[in-house]
């Protein structure tokens, strides 16, 4: 039996749970609104202090039919995924026989590429099985990025400059579902992100610094990506990532990257020196 979609804001939110902070914030969100949710946390990326002592069920992404049949039992019919979600090896995956089946349906392209073919997947099945697939920013006001600059620091025309570079290659990279972040010193790629996620990025870029004027990080969604899943995300720890790596300013996409803690990004980027800057790129 499929689930039916409420005319009201008063059914179940059912939240698909990564990484990062911004399961947490939409917990808070709908705590506040006093909505009821229930959690499916995806196993090895969820992080347990966020789930504890809510109604949630830990599952592998591998497990479709077990998450599908727990999101009916609470009731559920709008889904959010929230949250970074780290493509499983095919051993972390153990699909189920639904996931089986759907593997067999939609072929290879499944696992080709990055993360982005496998959550469409998902998406494409909560679909099928009737559940309507929200984004996160509707339900958490103020998520998505503005555009212009945030806070008092503004990039002059070097940064501009490797703001153009990263964005150019970022919009190459995403064709391939590859990354969404790279840092750019003086019109230099000293990294690209691949799986390792963006905070190891910012790690390894330190000990490449050149001398002069510091980097840019830029980070934009991917060419054609769904915009219900894995939006790129920075928060208060990116900027301080950013100013440890001898950075000076971050770029995001405008309309396309989740701002986690707002306030708390420009008081932390005021504070460090950096620039914070939202850029209207086309999706």
């Amino acid at each position: 039996m499929r689930p039916e979609h409420p005319d009201d804001a008063t059914g179940t939110i059912g939240i698909i749970a990564g990484g990062g902070e911004v399961p947490g914030r939409l917990i808070e969100a709908l705590r506040s609104q006093g909505r009821r949710f229930f959690i499916i946390a995806l196993e090895g990326q969820a992080d347990p202090e966020t789930i504890a002592g809510l109604p949630h069920l830990v599952v592998r992404i591998g497990a479709v039919g077990t998450t599908l049949d727990a999101l009916r039992k609470a009731g559920a019919s709008d889904i959010v995924l929230a949250g970074a979600v780290r493509r499983p090896s095919l051993t972390e995956l153990r699909p189920d026989w639904t996931a089986t089946r759907l593997i067999a349906k939609m072929g290879p392209k499944v696992f080709a590429g990055g993360d982005d073919g496998l959550l469409h997947a998902l998406v494409t099945v909560l679909e099928g099985e009737g559940f309507r697939v929200l984004r996160a920013d509707s339900l958490l006001q103020g998520l998505l990025a503005s555009s212009g600059v945030l806070g008092s620091h503004t990039p002059d025309d070097d940064a501009r400059a490797d703001i153009a570079r990263g964005t150019e290659i970022l919009q190459a990279m995403g064709r391939l579902d590859i990354g969404q972040a790279v840092v750019i010193q003086q019109g230099l790629c000293l990294g690209v992100e691949a799986i390792e996620g963006t905070d190891a990025l910012l790690r390894r870029v330190a000990g490449h610094r050149r001398d002069g004027k510091g980097g840019v990080l830029v980070k934009l969604r991917k060419p054609g990506q769904d915009e219900r899943v894995d939006l790129p995300t920075i928060g208060v720890a990116t900027v301080e990532a950013a100013a440890a790596a001898g950075l000076r300013g971050i770029a995001i996409d405008a309309g396309g990257t989740w701002l986690v803690d707002r306030p708390g990004v420009i008081a932390a980027a005021d504070r460090l020196g950096l620039f914070v800057i939202g850029l209207d790129i086309p999706a």
